[in-house]
């Protein structure tokens, strides 16, 4: 045997292994892992070259079975269309379509009474070795305007792209992509909130938002597929990063391209940088032992269930398998966007597809417009209850819209807790209790000068949407609450008696919040 594989790192024997078109040899190579070192990745490389060689794809003897990488299913031209990347695959001969015939008609009686709703799904396999390039956004539109998320996503993608250039001295894009009904517009207004590229799919049916169209259309346009007038704009297989809004559409797209573009996501983050890292996991090196670093890594921040703490998520690649775009989905609230200007340059590009119209299948006939929500951001004080109204819920959310209406520029927010309680209010109060007015990471994203925390736990997932506050006052009963550890002010009390007073306070201008509170613990 010419090539001993133990003598190799995966990577090299990747290499090695594109000289060798004998499938004995191959075979060989095989089993002198299997006996040697048996690495799961060196016997997956070696896997993934015999089914080249074996063109007509037949089965090996003594092939290992259950090894081959997961999501590793080449599909042909039949199976995807003319766009399907790989290679040209013959043309399946009667005889093999008489014998998958036999092996169905087989079958057939066993499975007349069960459901199979995957069996014919096909994976397309991530890319190896692709080029990537640019950080794009999803810039979701409601109603003919772009949603703030939007601008957000598009500052926090420009602060990123710019430091990238400065890293590693290549210049990449901010591209926005979007589609609706007449958003041509909307695409220039992403160039003017630091987009350099914006795409567009402007059709009338995508007015709303529907999840099998713009599935595709996001896919197609990630891909680069299309007519050259829409894609000669860039020369990259897939984005390097793209970000979603962790909206209620905004989750559902993310998931849904993510997993057409095989490749990864890290939902509800409240914070992004760049950098690269180095890892020992064998998983991602391809062996035991093996250090490799990984250049220009997208960190993605999001809230942990285990307290305070935050998890950083990574889209690592694998030996032998590409995972991009590397993708997450934003929770609003958490950047800031930039001044637009509205005469930066840039480029706005239509998107040309064919959409089938099985697509749109699904048509809305009906709908209810709902009053315009409340917006909790740009406020200087926000006043937040969480359960510890239980006693009397409606008396809380009184004391709690004294104390807002005592201040200059206030409002009221709400934990999910009070969102998803069974609290009886009586009257117009219980309008104050919607999840319009929620805080946290399924909610809003506040960074008030002041913000008053009443009977409010500190769990993360509600700090995750004010810990940003300049200065902040909480009041509990329980000196050991959470929200005690990141609070400024610990008001320890019942709000029913601290709220009015604070209330007095207030309407008398006697603002000095040691005046209050002094952090000792006590209740004053």
């Amino acid at each position: 045997m010419a090539l001993d594989p133990n003598e190799h790192t995966v990577d090299e024997l990747d290499e090695e292994l594109e000289t060798i078109d004998d499938a004995d040899e191959l075979q060989a190579v095989l089993e002198a892992e299997q006996a040697g070192r048996d690495r799961k990745t060196a016997r997956e490389a070696i896997h993934r070259r015999l089914e080249i060689v074996d063109e007509a794809g037949d089965e090996r003897d003594g092939v290992e079975e259950g090894t081959e990488t997961e999501g590793e299913y080449e599909e042909t031209k039949e199976d995807v269309g003319e766009e399907a990347e790989g290679e040209e695959v013959d043309e399946v001969d009667e005889a093999d379509e008489a014998d998958e015939e036999a092996d169905e008609s087989a079958t057939e009686e066993e499975e007349d009474d069960l459901s199979h709703p995957t069996r014919d799904k096909k994976h397309v396999r991530a890319l190896d070795g692709g080029d990537y390039a640019d950080m794009w956004v999803f810039c979701e539109t409601q109603q003919g305007e772009l949603l703030e998320v939007s601008r957000e996503m598009l500052g926090k993608a420009r602060e990123l792209m710019d430091q990238f250039e400065e890293d590693y001295g290549a210049e990449e894009r901010v591209v926005a992509f979007l589609m609706g009904d007449d958003c041509e517009g909307l695409a220039e207004e992403c160039i003017a909130h630091g987009a350099d590229v914006a795409v567009y799919h402007d059709d009338d049916r995508l007015e709303r938002f529907l999840h099998k169209p713009y599935t595709e259309i996001a896919a197609h346009m990630a891909r680069g597929q299309g007519t050259v007038e829409s894609t000669d704009w860039r020369d990259y297989d897939e984005p390097r990063y793209v970000l979603f809004p962790a909206t209620n559409n905004g989750r559902d797209l993310s998931a849904k391209v993510q997993a057409e573009l095989d490749s990864g996501l890290a939902s509800d983050c409240s914070d992004l940088y760049i950098e690269e890292n180095e890892v020992s996991n064998p998983v991602k090196t391809g062996e035991p032992g093996v250090k490799k670093t990984f250049e220009k890594v997208l960190h993605m921040k999001r809230p942990d269930f285990s307290g305070f703490e935050y998890s950083t998520i990574l889209c690592l690649d694998n030996p032998g398998r590409d995972f991009h775009p590397q993708g997450a989905s934003i929770i609003p609230g958490s950047f800031d966007p930039l001044e637009p200007d509205y005469d930066r340059e840039g480029l706005v590009i239509e998107h040309d597809m064919e959409l089938d119209e099985d697509w749109f299948r699904v048509e809305i006939t009906e709908h209810d417009q709902l009053e315009a929500g409340i917006d909790l951001a740009g406020h200087e004080v926000i006043v937040c209850l969480g359960r510890g109204i239980a006693d009397d819920p409606t008396a809380g959310m009184e004391l709690a819209l004294d104390l807002v209406d005592a201040f200059e520029d206030a409002e009221l927010g709400i934990t999910r807790g009070i969102v998803t309680s069974a609290y009886q209010f009586e009257g117009h109060i219980e309008e104050y209790s919607k999840e319009e007015r929620q805080i946290g990471e399924t909610g809003q994203v506040v960074a008030p000068d002041l913000y008053i925390a009443a009977g409010v736990s500190g769990a993360v997932q509600h700090k995750v949407g004010m810990d940003e506050s300049d200065t902040i006052v909480a009041i509990n009963t329980d000196s050991d609450a959470r929200i005690r550890d990141f609070s400024d002010y610990f008001i320890e009390g019942d709000l029913f008696e601290v709220l009015p007073r604070l209330t007095a306070a207030v309407e008398a201008g006697e603002t000095e919040l040691e005046a209050v509170a002094d952090g000792s613990g006590g209740d004053d």
